[in-house]
């Protein structure tokens, strides 16, 4: 039998299959919490300031008062890591509600938890011919904030797995293009890689994207609507465990020729090239 691996539950380091916290906690009542999700390259956790940071600002937004500091945040987070043996790492970090008199109302005593496995890598054909995703009416309560509450995300990616696709993407009742379930959505319009800001969680891998494609591409950070989603020249996807996927059809429509595209295929080498910077340390 494998060994466990070791998670951080409010205060103390434990295994797996002893990691609980109460039935009375928000987190499992309500729904009422925050999380944030990262990895490591050479077992080393990637842009975690920004992705505490992140989860600082999630929490911000929900009204949850958190009384650790970015820099105890990570110090768990490295910790929890170092107690763990594994080539690479997905990790997870949770901040809960916290208990509950009367099963709605916080008490102001948040739980913190780390959860870390080893990190499992998605199909290889993803990267290399692409995936389909589908287009769903919807968005997300409070977007900007990661919240436990991930009902809708469920629901629509049985949607996307009934139709053979990978994500489903958001679409308002305005018909602009939000983001996936778990993921961000860029395009090439026109030549230029566009992706929205509004209504959507500031992804993290979103920015780095942004900031590696500075001077290999004209951006453009503006709405479009899922009539464009449909004609554009590429679309790819970005999160921090998918990286970036290539996506060859949307709905019915075929993008790219039915390949990925070149400029995402350049995205795709420049995101490479600055991971392997990172891991080689």
């Amino acid at each position: 039998m494998p060994e466990q691996d070791i998670y951080y539950i409010d205060g103390e380091f434990i295994p797996a299959d002893q990691a609980a916290i109460p039935v009375n906690d928000l987190a499992l009542l309500r729904g009422y919490g925050v999380f944030d999700f990262l990895r490591t390259y050479g077992g080393r956790p990637f842009c975690v300031e920004e992705h505490i940071s992140r989860l600082r600002e999630s929490a911000r937004l929900i009204g949850l008062s958190l009384p650790w500091s970015v820099e105890e945040v990570i110090e768990i987070v490295n910790q929890t890591v170092s107690r763990n043996d594994h080539t690479e790492f997905n990790i997870r970090v949770v901040v809960t509600g916290g208990p509950s008199a009367d099963f709605i109302t916080p008490a102001g005593r948040p739980r913190l938890l780390v959860l870390v496995t080893e990190l499992q890598p998605f199909p290889r054909e993803w990267y290399t011919d692409g995936v389909k995703v589908v287009t769903l009416p919807g968005c997300r309560s409070i977007p900007e904030a990661k919240t436990l509450n991930y009902l809708s995300a469920i629901i629509a990616l049985g949607e996307a797995r009934r139709q053979q696709a990978v994500e489903a993407i958001f679409i308002d009742r305005d018909g602009r293009v939000l983001e996936g379930q778990t993921t961000t959505v860029f395009a090439f319009i026109r030549g230029r890689l566009v992706t929205n800001q509004e209504g959507i969680l500031p992804g993290v891998t979103r920015g780095l994207i942004l900031r590696l494609a500075d001077g290999e591409f004209e951006t453009e950070i503006r709405e479009f609507t899922s009539d464009v989603l449909h004609q554009v020249e590429e679309v790819f996807l970005t999160a921090t465990n998918k990286e970036i996927v290539p996506v060859i059809q949307v709905d019915d429509t075929i993008i790219s020729g039915g390949k990925p595209g070149p400029r995402t295929r350049r995205i795709m080498e420049l995101f490479r090239d600055y991971t392997r910077r990172f891991a080689a340390g």
